[in-house]
């Protein structure tokens, strides 16, 4: 993708801003939050990216063209509270798609929290919804089901192309939830997994999540389009971090508990179809993760 007007939401989070910083290079990036660091906006800024302060519950974007080619929406509430994050994350997404409906494509970045539960079952884009994030999150699959209802009806409504994509455990350098995972080893803290053994995820590199991301905005139709964001590699939660511990000599702790999430595995093959398949092994990812992160954290 090139000599795009993009609009970004969400770039001060773990996805969003690598992803913006990755279209910068060659498109004209806008990025929107409510910026409460400012040292994040001049970040951005001096990779020439205009930052706009916006606020998605309200729905205020007065500074907020209108004009954008592209929208990829990331901005997500996480907070305890239904009433906040319903109205964030499925009143915000109605309330943007209707400033940007002139856009010839939108991204609605969801997730394979809106899946309900199926042991080891690998998630297909037809398998029902639920409430899988309930035991971590309370608030997060309900309001980011309600945030889907949303954009389907507006991608309907305004008749703006749309993609839904339901991502699945996003990592690499810039953080992510095996990131959390080493942190946890090295301090000696034990990982929560699920009493229902292995707890398997689909992870996927930013690296693939910055090379596959236009192509799946530009797949974007009317009615709304929905596919699986992740790897191929079915990864316990487990094996990664044992792996993790082989890397920086620290044996993992394990704490088998219901009280943290099961397996979320995503079948990706419609993603494939589109994209092509993600690239980056999952042992590659990690090693890299740690590389650039602790690199005085390894052994081998």
């Amino acid at each position: 993708m090139q000599g795009q007007k993009i609009l970004v939401t969400g770039p001060t989070g773990q996805v969003a801003g690598p992803v913006a910083s990755h279209l910068a290079a060659d498109n004209e990036v806008w990025a929107t939050a409510r910026f409460t660091d400012e040292s994040k906006a001049t970040a951005f800024e001096a990779e020439g990216i205009t930052c706009v302060k916006s606020d998605l519950g309200t729905g205020d974007f007065a500074q907020l063209p209108d004009d954008f080619d592209y929208v990829l929406h990331f901005a997500c509430s996480r907070t305890p509270d239904f009433e906040t994050d319903i109205r964030a994350n499925g009143e915000g997404v109605g309330l943007l798609m209707s400033h940007c409906r002139r856009a010839k494509g939108f991204l609605h970045c969801s997730t394979t929290g809106v899946y309900e539960a199926d042991d080891h079952n690998a998630f297909t884009e037809e398998s029902p919804l639920g409430d899988n994030h309930r035991v971590m999150m309370p608030t997060y699959s309900i309001s980011k089901i309600g945030a889907e209802v949303v954009a389907r009806f507006a991608a309907r409504e305004f008749d703006l192309p749309t993609v839904i994509t339901r991502l699945n455990t996003p990592y690499g350098s810039n953080g992510g939830w095996p990131y959390f995972h080493l942190q946890m080893i090295k301090n000696g803290t034990p990982v929560p997994v699920h009493t229902n053994s292995p707890s398997v995820y689909t992870l996927i590199h930013q690296d693939d999540v910055n090379r596959t991301v236009s192509g799946i905005v530009e797949s974007a139709t009317v009615p709304a389009r929905i596919l699986n964001w992740s790897g191929q590699e079915h990864v316990s939660i487990e094996e990664w971090c044992t792996y993790l511990g082989d890397l920086i000599g620290v044996e993992p702790k394990f704490d088998v508990t219901d009280q943290t999430l099961e397996s979320v595995k995503t079948d990706n093959r419609r993603m494939q179809e589109l994209v092509g398949p993600a690239e980056v092994h999952w042992k590659d990812g990690l090693r890299r993760m740690v590389e650039d992160r602790h690199p005085d954290w390894l052994v081998e």
